[in-house]
């Protein structure tokens, strides 16, 4: 069971390639880490961990998938008031983007 002292939402993002987007829009200032499945285990036993992301300001915000991996989201509000509603949602994958590009 996850051990952080404080309340965060988990999104399991399975596999991704490399340059997949993502958006996740927030309904209030919260952290975004975008992180590795062994950094989520890490994350979880409270271990230092590595991500990408951090306070998120501003709603939505996008965030690119720099390789292909399993990767997992949380949204967290440690430091802030209260835990954001949340939702994520894949926006583009490279094989997409490229599709768009040659169409043009």
């Amino acid at each position: 069971m996850p051990n952080p002292t404080f309340r965060f939402t988990h999104y399991d993002l399975k596999e991704q390639p490399a340059g997949a987007i993502i958006e996740v829009t927030l309904s209030a200032v919260n952290n975004v880490r975008l992180m590795t499945a062994t950094n989520f285990q890490r994350f979880k036993e409270t271990l230092d961990f590595k991500y990408i992301g951090g306070v998120a300001k501003k709603s939505p915000i996008r965030l690119t998938i720099p390789e292909a991996a399993h990767w997992h989201l949380i949204v967290d509000m440690e430091g802030h008031h209260g835990l954001a509603d949340s939702s994520v949602r894949m926006i583009a994958s490279p094989a997409r983007q490229q599709r768009q590009q040659k169409a043009s």
